[in-house]
């Protein structure tokens, strides 16, 4: 029986050692290459072959000096103030959203996660709400935050995000939406493809309803108090 132990132990020893090593492989890889697929592109791709539908997926690549400089100021006026000035977690937002689901049980549910914690998410994790996964998810956003640094974190997260259906990044959003490249997109398209990112697969950037010009508006306004980035 202790050899049993022993040796199950020894295995999970060797595997803990192995998934470490590699994730930080990747994550080191990650900062130099463009990760070429993520979990969520292959769930739906799954999903809609499963369905009979059309397989679709385009994610046009563009460096971050390729992209309008509104467009990564407005997913930060839209998703994330503190995106310069916190270390991954934005742990005053977290604490407020934790109060209000707490408050309105039964209610659609407020996350806090940050654009490092979405593209930890994005790049290397399923979409899950489950404490394994947003355990993970912690332990990636330290370590993109270590070793990436912000601006690589913004170029991955503008190019992976799911920004339709089947189109991620967001110089596929301008081509699909604005017949542009991201590199020429107006202050006023960067936050129509911001305001539709939190259900991308509901809204479209080139048919805004009432609600997402108004989000549109709130995203504006906020891009200009926070004024122009440099990273």
């Amino acid at each position: 029986m202790k050899k049993v132990l022993s040796g199950i132990l020894k295995f999970f020893i060797y595997f803990l050692i192995l998934y470490f090593a590699s994730t930080l492989f990747f994550v080191i890889l990650y900062k130099f290459v463009n990760p070429p697929l993520t979990p969520l592109m292959v769930i739906r791709l799954a999903g809609q072959a499963y369905s009979g539908e059309t397989v679709r997926l385009q994610n046009d690549w563009a460096p971050i000096g390729d992209i309008s400089p509104d467009m990564p100021l407005a997913v930060i006026a839209s998703e994330d103030n503190l995106f310069f000035e916190h270390k991954g977690f934005d742990f005053e937002s977290i604490e407020k959203a934790r109060e209000y689901n707490r408050l309105k049980q039964g209610k659609k549910m407020r996350g806090a996660s940050t654009i490092s914690q979405q593209t930890a998410k994005n790049v290397f994790l399923w979409p899950d709400r489950t404490w394994v996964r947003k355990g993970l998810e912690t332990y990636f956003t330290v370590l993109i935050e270590f070793i990436w640094g912000k601006k690589r974190i913004l170029e991955v997260y503008l190019n992976v995000i799911e920004t339709g259906k089947g189109i991620y990044g967001v110089e596929s959003a301008a081509k699909l939406n604005f017949n542009k490249h991201a590199a020429k997109l107006s202050r006023g398209e960067a936050a129509l493809i911001a305001a539709i990112l939190p259900n991308p697969l509901k809204w479209s950037p080139s048919s805004p309803t009432p609600y997402i010009t108004g989000r549109q508006q709130w995203i504006l306004w906020n891009m200009n108090n926070i004024g122009k980035l440099s990273y």
